[in-house]
């Protein structure tokens, strides 16, 4: 608060030495009077006092109306200052939660941010696992399915090595009789037994077999007695051997019958097992 007041509503201190004599003087100057003295002195100096009061008064007044003014500026000026000052609280309040709530924030979200990573990875783990588990379940039935593929393309293969290995046996049979007759003498060779021996052959090779009867019979005992007749179920190449203790069944089917059986036997054995066809 300012305490500067202008010089001109200032009483001075002579006129307030002056108004205290004067103050002091009047009953004395009123007895004066009294006793016969002139009054027109007295009027002259109640006048003057009278003046001089309202000055004072006047000066006073002017005064304290400015004190009241600088009073009021200064409580002006003192509450903006606290309004700025509180603002300024405020606003540095505001900044700082501000700040706080940016830093909670960020913290969330690297937090989630490290959360949503290690959740990521640890699903991604699990789908790493589970394809490697598929994987590995693909990898058991492709080999399963390749055992199954081999297997069965073995048994074909087998089929169809015996069809055509028949096939083959046969046509050279019908090209080359003789071959016939060593199959035919073998067959007998077997039979030791005396007694009649029956040779039972295909109807298309029955006049070739009969020529060569006695050519045969030495394949036999020489007490035994060699018969020859005709068989529909037999095919060309083909015999059957019948005597009283057994047959002998030496047609070209039945063989190629048996080598296709044992075959398949030694196919569905590795299978079985579980033998590995070129697995890693």
């Amino acid at each position: 608060m300012s305490n500067l007041i202008k010089s001109s509503h200032v009483v001075s201190l002579d006129d307030l030495k002056r108004l205290e004599l004067i103050q002091r003087t009047a009953p004395v100057s009123q007895n004066i009077s009294g006793s016969g003295m002139d009054g027109e002195g007295n009027q002259t100096l109640d006048v003057e006092t009278q003046t001089l009061k309202e000055r004072i008064i006047a000066d006073a007044e002017q005064t304290a109306e400015q004190i009241m003014q600088q009073a009021k500026a200064d409580a002006a000026e003192l509450r903006a200052a606290v309004e700025r000052d509180a603002e300024s609280w405020w606003q540095s309040r505001r900044e700082e939660d501000d700040r706080i709530r940016e830093e909670a924030s960020r913290q969330g979200h690297e937090e989630g941010y490290r959360a949503g990573a290690l959740e990521a990875e640890e699903q991604l783990k699990l789908q790493y696992e589970e394809r490697l588990r598929e994987a590995e379940a693909i990898v058991i039935q492709a080999y399963a399915a390749k055992e199954s593929i081999i297997t069965e393309g073995e048994v074909f293969l087998v089929e169809l090595s015996c069809t055509i290995a028949e096939k083959i046996v046969q046509s050279q049979l019908e090209q080359a009789p003789e071959m016939s007759k060593a199959l035919f003498e073998k067959a007998l060779s077997r039979r030791k037994e005396q007694g009649v021996i029956v040779l039972c052959v295909s109807p298309s090779q029955f006049a070739y077999v009969q020529a060569a009867k006695d050519e045969l019979a030495l394949a036999l005992d020489a007490q035994a007695e060699l018969q020859v007749v005709p068989d529909a179920s037999i095919k060309e190449g083909g015999c059957i051997v019948r005597s009283p203790f057994g047959s002998i069944d030496a047609r070209v089917d039945t063989q190629l019958e048996a080598i296709r059986e044992q075959l398949l036997r030694v196919a569905a054995h590795r299978s079985e097992e579980g033998e590995p066809y070129g697995a890693p």
